[in-house]
């Protein structure tokens, strides 16, 4: 019976490496769209977007959450590798008005290559831990979730009053909540707790990317040389 048990053990733990492997490759290829998408939404107008924040934002939303069905529906297909890669084009266009903003500044350049190492340092370091850690880390998911639904809330709020201090705490609380949930990911794909790939790409893409915005929005505030 012994046995048994751990044979039914060592082949759970090569399942769940097969997975991180697999969302690991799929996560470093949906960078290229990303980029390509950024690279885009860099050389466009988002005057609409200026204009109306609170539609455009409702707009985003509508896309985002239109692929996350489309993802989910084909998360046993290669539809849904498709889908993804979609979604982080679009994800990299809408990086557009940020990245416009940002190398719009004399120092805006190493603002975001500042962000952008400190995001691949904080998953790189938080992805080791949850990898090597015998922590089961399963705890933090609600607490993660309750974090998220005030965040979203929070920032709808903050889109009608638009208060600069509010718009900081909200970004902090972000980078904080997201790097959580980089840990709560890779420690649930290590148990088992996630066995598609597209689907744990998808989360650590949206947790990635979230984490880039809302550190890029402080670094820019606290460092922007509008000189």
């Amino acid at each position: 019976m012994q046995d048994n048990f751990n044979i039914a053990s060592s082949a759970s733990a090569v399942q769940s490496n097969k997975v991180l492997r697999s969302t690991y490759a799929l996560l470093g290829f949906s960078l290229i769209p990303t980029v390509i998408g950024a690279l885009l939404g860099m050389s466009m107008s988002f005057g609409f977007a200026a204009q109306s924040p609170i539609m455009f934002t409702l707009l985003m939303f509508a896309g985002i959450f239109g692929l996350f069905f489309l993802i989910s529906a084909n998360r046993n297909s290669s539809l849904g590798v498709v889908f993804l890669l979609a979604l982080t084009f679009f994800l990299g266009v809408m990086l557009g008005p940020i990245l416009q903003f940002a190398f719009s500044l004399s120092n805006g350049g190493q603002i975001v290559t500042l962000a952008a190492g400190g995001t691949a340092t904080i998953f790189l370091v938080l992805s080791g831990i949850a990898t090597t850690s015998k922590r089961d880390f399963s705890f933090m998911g609600k607490f993660l979730v309750i974090g998220l639904v005030l965040l979203i809330l929070a920032s709808i709020a903050n889109l009608f009053f638009q208060v600069p201090a509010a718009s900081l705490a909200i970004s902090a609380i972000a980078v904080l909540i997201f790097s959580g949930f980089i840990l709560y990911d890779v420690n649930r794909i290590v148990r088992g707790g996630e066995t598609n790939y597209i689907m744990a790409t998808l989360a650590l893409y949206m947790n990635i990317y979230n984490l880039f915005v809302n550190l890029l929005h402080l670094l820019l505030a606290f460092m922007g040389n509008r000189d």
